[in-house]
């Protein structure tokens, strides 16, 4: 091979020359990381468990066995009632009556819903139920609404005092209350009606809720002011903006309130107990309360799953809005 072949093929590649001595070091790319993490300062996990065990196969096993093991717990503890009512009215009553129960019922009797809807007269406490939470609901948005509405967007004299006296009312245990407001139904001040066996008994008290009204004034908060002075520019008035803007930007938060409401209304019982005395005004919880010492037991179960079907659908359906609706509002951005 000539010279002249050699040094066209090695003119490509030039050989590494040794460094001068005295020359300065030039650090390669790796060892110019170690320096940047020997610089950066070490994070401080506070926690049981560090990352860097929780990496390991040893500790993802552990981690994995005691999450399993908490929500396993923790799902039996609040499934279970539901469980032992559904099972329990599926037995006979002398199963039902056994020591020691049984876990699972030996024979499936599922005659026993349609006895409990006839002998408790379930069809006229549910359609009573109904009545008072579509009032509560009704009334609840029509006086939160536009409470909160006030509060944050109108922010009227003195508004931030009376949102305080609305809040300090959640610090005062109900039953302290709970004979106030039984007069106050039973005579009306000022106007001096008696609301008893009225479903205005109902409404009325649901409708007054500072928590409701706080919830609904934190999502308000986060609406851009901006986007109501375009329409008061426009000439729209309060009540325009309301309806036009504000409710329809706030449908989470609203479908929330809604939820609550008749929640609220259709597992209440001390309230209805002590303002719907007449059989025929009774609520569902209340009417099979008062007719529970003549049943028997396996009857009374299967009342009280046909009287947990609604409110149970409606959580499942709307869960995720209640949880969307309780986060909305908080961050601003």
């Amino acid at each position: 091979m000539s010279n002249s072949t050699v040094r066209s093929a090695g003119s490509d590649v030039r050989p590494s020359r040794p460094a001068r001595p005295g020359a300065p070091q030039v650090p390669g790319p790796r060892a110019e990381r170690r320096r940047r993490r020997a610089r950066e300062p070490q994070r401080q996990f506070r926690g049981v468990v560090s990352p860097q065990t929780l990496s390991t196969p040893h500790g993802k096993a552990i981690y994995w066995i005691v999450l399993v093991t908490v929500v396993a717990l923790f799902t039996a503890v609040f499934v279970f009632p539901l469980y032992w009512m559904i099972t329990g009215a599926l037995k006979s009553a002398d199963e039902f009556a056994q020591m020691p129960p049984t876990f699972f019922p030996k024979s499936i009797d599922w005659g026993v819903y349609k006895e409990a809807w006839d002998q408790l007269d379930l069809g006229l406490f549910l359609r009573n139920t109904l009545i008072y939470a579509a009032g509560a609901w009704f009334f609840t948005l029509a006086i939160d609404v536009t409470a909160a509405y006030a509060l944050s967007k109108l922010r009227p004299v003195l508004g931030k005092l009376v949102l305080a006296l609305m809040l300090s009312t959640l610090m005062i245990p109900p039953m302290v209350i709970l004979l106030p407001a039984y007069l106050t139904v039973k005579d009306l001040p000022i106007l001096g009606f008696n609301l008893l066996n009225t479903p205005w008994a109902i409404w009325l008290p649901a409708a007054a809720n500072g928590f409701f009204i706080f919830l609904l004034k934190r999502f308000f908060d986060s609406i851009p002011r901006e986007l109501l002075e375009a329409a008061q520019i426009d000439g729209a008035s309060p009540v325009r903006i309301l309806w036009s803007i504000v409710l329809p930007v706030s449908r989470p938060i609203i479908g929330v309130v809604s939820i609550l409401a008749v929640v609220n209304v259709w597992k209440d019982f001390v309230w209805p107990l002590l303002v719907l005395p007449d059989t025929d005004k009774m609520s569902i919880s209340v009417g099979i309360s008062s007719l529970s010492a003549q049943m028997p037991q396996n009857v009374l179960m299967a009342a009280l799953v046909i009287a947990s079907i609604p409110a149970i659908v409606v959580f499942f359906i709307f869960q995720r809005s209640i949880m969307a609706g309780l986060t909305a509002g908080s961050l601003k951005g």
